[in-house]
């Protein structure tokens, strides 16, 4: 019995090894591009947005429960990636203010969105790629 079950962990590890020489892994890309998003909030946008995303009232908009970050999607990568200014309209406030641009490569702006996108009652079914914020410009 016990040879039995050191050949399936053997057989198991060296499958393994081989899926992840194709490419294939174990892990979770939306769970991973959160991890290394969570961090890029910290960094850039907890002082703003706050902890918990709610941001400060007619000053700074939320991220928690944001319909705007649901129902504009494009725009919401784009404001990461190259700032934002002017009027948008956040779970029915009017925000008029400027964030300046962060400085963000697109893979960061990809996870900082994924992050975002699926923490404080927000839910995101579709995974933001770099591909995706890659092909949005100014």
């Amino acid at each position: 019995m016990k040879f039995v079950i050191a050949f399936i962990l053997v057989i198991s590890a060296l499958l393994d090894i081989q899926l992840e020489k194709e490419g294939y892994t174990q892990t979770d890309p939306l769970k991973e591009s959160m991890e290394r998003g969570s961090e890029i909030y910290t960094d850039f946008c907890i002082s703003c947005h706050l902890p918990n995303g709610e941001g400060v009232e007619n000053v700074y908009p939320p991220l928690a429960k944001s319909d705007f970050l649901v129902k504009n999607r494009e725009a919401s990568i784009r404001g990461i990636k190259f700032g934002q200014q002017g009027e948008i309209t956040v779970n029915g406030k009017i925000y008029d203010g400027y964030m300046a641009p962060l400085g963000l490569d697109d893979e960061e702006v990809a996870d900082v969105m994924n992050y975002i996108t699926n923490s404080w009652g927000n839910k995101n079914d579709k995974m933001i790629t770099l591909e995706e914020v890659s092909n949005i410009k100014k």
